[in-house]
């Protein structure tokens, strides 16, 4: 078995070492994705924080029946989560210092309940950041309207969808810039023939029996093909 799918495994059942072991395997990742998101009014650090917690909840959805490497399933998880902080940090005016000590308590929240296995209380909550917990209530209730922002209005099997989910999402030109270097590096490994096969089907929206014709060969040569090239698609991803 995979070391990582191991560690995932042992991680599920409860294993603490084996949860700290693949957030330490993986940070990498998230200072990866986080490097996407510099120069937005955000501390590094706190980028790196906040993806860590999308690596964890990776970590504790990852199913190998997915059927993609686990580092495909985790960048989306750490940039949705980067990039929903991003969203709700300028949202709402809130001064500074309150979002900090909302932004901990988020953290903490999850923390405490991974360690002790129900919802932490508020008074929990305040300790483990050392605020006071009126101080801390304060600093949540102010950033209520932005939390709520989450609550789930559909839930699916395993896609539960929040409300942030249905507010459209930008993509800067810099991102895509990131994602066309990187499909181009990938690109770049396919054979001349595969390259083509995936040019027609997925940036001229041809059909199979189309891309047959085109190129003189079979309809079958064509799938199986495509098949063989999404594998290696998947695998470098």
């Amino acid at each position: 078995m995979d070391h990582t799918l191991m560690l995932i495994e042992k991680a599920h059942t409860g294993d603490k070492e084996a949860r700290d072991t693949l957030v330490e395997q993986n940070l990498g990742l998230v200072y990866a994705v986080a490097k996407r998101f510099k120069n937005r009014g955000v501390e590094m650090e706190d980028l790196v924080q906040i993806g860590s917690i999308g690596l964890i909840k990776a970590i504790d959805k990852f199913d190998a029946g997915f059927g993609v490497k686990f580092s495909t399933y985790a960048v989306p998880m750490i940039t949705g989560e980067i990039k929903r902080f991003l969203r709700d940090d300028g949202m709402i005016k809130v001064s500074r210092s309150m979002k900090e000590t909302a932004r901990k308590a988020y953290t903490a929240r999850e923390i405490l309940e991974r360690k002790l296995g129900r919802e932490p209380s508020l008074n929990e909550i305040a300790q483990e950041i050392e605020q006071s917990a009126p101080e801390l209530a304060m600093a949540l209730d102010a950033a209520a309207d932005v939390e709520s922002l989450h609550k789930v209005i559909y839930q699916g099997e395993g896609n539960d969808i929040s409300l942030m989910d249905r507010i459209e999402d930008p993509v800067s030109p810099g991102d895509k810039l990131i994602d066309h270097m990187l499909l181009e590096e990938i690109l770049k490994k396919l054979e001349p023939e595969e390259r083509q096969i995936n040019y027609l089907r997925y940036f001229c929206d041809k059909t199979q029996s189309a891309i047959a014709e085109m190129m003189g060969i079979s309809q079958v040569q064509v799938s199986r093909k495509e098949k063989k090239i999404l594998k290696q698609l998947r695998g470098e991803i």
